[in-house]
């Protein structure tokens, strides 16, 4: 069937075409006048349903102004909105983490990520607190938590365009530099260099809590979620330098740890020994001392014995200490004082 020449499609069309394609057909009607207010009605609804609904996508809200003023966030899925402009919505990502990189660059991530170096010590070389100077790499992950704060609190005369986590990115990147600076002019290079994760330090740490205080204060609209350094050494032109001190700095480890392993094994046998004869000593003492007590005992009670009966106790301590004596004496020769030849006394050497 050939179409009517006075319809025409809308599909596809833009809302200028159909005005055209409008104006075309109302060209040739009787009452030019009635012809353009229909025009102009219906031109009013097609613009009206182009600028009425808006979409929110599932990890961003919507941040509405209506005539200029913030009226409302809406979350994800789709919306009405007044039409004509009166309200415009502009989305912002919240359910991510936006990440921010210094002293180096992330060339092609991956399995096996890449990195660009060169041309960023402006921002990574930082003076320490005893006028040494550090090349610090590291990262902030951060994520909006106030839309609206991040929107309208940050001065940027391009915030309006384009994604609006920009709008922070480089008043992040200055206060992070600056906070890093800060806390790493705090400590001497050895800390920084070597010490850098000890809980006694923590830089991260610090950069971290106050990063998020000057931040709040500016009602950036930011959560930093962490700050972590990824690498700190030394300028390239003092490396080989700096490798000799380490290398100096290990061997002096490695022979501390050596002298504590002699320690360990010699002071508890030493102790050991000391301890030996230490007992040994006290109970030599504790023997001579009950040995003195016994014999002061055995006197009191021989002297008494001897006040009672003096020749009785004479004569059994007479025959006591000839007993001992005679015990230790060996061959024992007894001589009758009466013989008077010296032959009875020449077998005295083949007795048995």
């Amino acid at each position: 069937m050939p179409a009517d020449e006075n319809q025409f499609s809308w599909t596809g069309k833009s809302p200028e075409e159909i005005a055209h394609n409008l104006r075309e057909k109302f060209r040739g009607g009787k009452s030019p006048l009635s012809s353009g207010i229909r025009y102009a009605l219906i031109l009013a609804v097609i613009i009206a349903a182009f600028t009425s609904f808006y979409t929110i996508d599932t990890n961003e809200v919507g941040v509405v102004l209506r005539l200029g003023k913030f009226a409302r966030i809406t979350q994800p899925g789709l919306h009405l909105k007044l039409p004509y402009g009166l309200e415009q919505v502009y989305p912002v990502r919240i359910a991510y983490n936006y990440k921010e990189e210094f002293g180096y660059r992330t060339a092609t991530p991956g399995v096996r990520t890449t990195y660009r170096k060169q041309g960023y010590n402006d921002e990574s070389l930082m003076l320490t607190g005893d006028l040494n100077v550090l090349d610090v790499e590291w990262i902030v992950q951060f994520n909006i938590k106030n839309p609206y704060h991040l929107l309208f609190k940050i001065h940027d005369t391009d915030r309006i365009f384009g994604d609006p986590s920009e709008n922070v990115r480089k008043t992040l990147r200055d206060l992070s530099e600056s906070v890093m600076r800060k806390v790493v002019g705090n400590y001497t290079l050895d800390e920084v260099l070597y010490k850098s994760n000890d809980p006694s330090i923590a830089i991260s740490d610090k950069v971290h809590s106050q990063l998020q205080d000057i931040l709040d204060s500016y009602e950036a609209g930011v959560d930093v979620v962490t700050v972590k350094l990824q690498d700190v050494t030394p300028p390239d032109p003092v490396k080989p330098a700096f490798h000799e001190v380490n290398e100096a700095r290990q061997e002096k480890e490695q022979m501390i740890n050596q002298a504590w392993k002699v320690y360990n094994q010699k002071i508890p046998e030493v102790k050991g020994k000391a301890l030996k004869i230490v007992e040994r000593a006290e109970g030599y003492a504790l023997e001579r001392v009950n040995r003195a007590k016994g014999e002061a005992k055995r006197f009191l009670l021989l002297r008494e014995a001897y006040a009672k009966a003096e020749k009785v106790t004479r004569r059994r301590l007479y025959l006591e200490n000839m007993k001992e004596i005679l015990q230790k004496a060996g061959k024992k020769y007894i001589v009758d004082p009466e013989q008077k030849g010296i032959l009875p006394l020449l077998k005295l050497g083949n007795e048995q």
